[in-house]
């Protein structure tokens, strides 16, 4: 694999919120995106391949969502030691992950200039970040999983 370790050292995580079926069981309004639906966070590797993810209801926060995916690799790769994350998950999450999984969550901001209100310089590629927004472009391209459509999801 390009001459790396089998083993990820770092992570990217990130979440997307999802439209779910009439009939899914799993609902919830995500205010930020103004959508009703679920919410799926996933975490890959420096190359875009998808490590965990999680499942949830789209009314919880970025930042409690990504604890539900940090417990759940919290043995399964012993050498992550850094994941990148956007601004939605900074605040205390940074010192959590420390603490409770022994890594470094470092949050990626976009550019002074990309913040301006009216500023309209067009497409800017943030560094890292862009492996877990192609993750989950790719995602979203396949009819079965443009839309949430699972009545009883089931995480493993």
């Amino acid at each position: 694999m390009e001459g790396r370790d089998i083993e990820p050292s770092a992570g990217i995580i990130d979440s997307q919120t999802v439209k779910t079926t009439e009939k899914a069981g799993v609902k919830g309004y995500d205010a930020g995106k103004k959508i009703n639906g679920c919410k799926r966070h996933i975490l890959v590797d420096t190359m875009g391949l998808i490590l965990m993810v999680v499942v949830h209801t789209a009314s919880i926060q970025d930042r409690d969502g990504a604890k539900l995916v940090f417990d759940k690799i919290d043995h399964l790769f012993p050498k992550l030691d850094l994941i990148w994350a956007d601004a939605g998950y900074a605040g205390s999450l940074v010192d959590w992950v420390k603490y409770f999984i022994g890594c470094g969550l470092e949050i990626i901001k976009r550019c002074v200039a990309c913040r301006r209100r009216h500023r309209t310089d067009g497409f800017k590629v943030l560094p890292r970040r862009w492996v877990v927004e192609r993750t989950l472009a790719s995602l979203g391209r396949y009819r079965r999983l443009s839309k949430d459509y699972e009545y009883y999801p089931i995480n493993l």
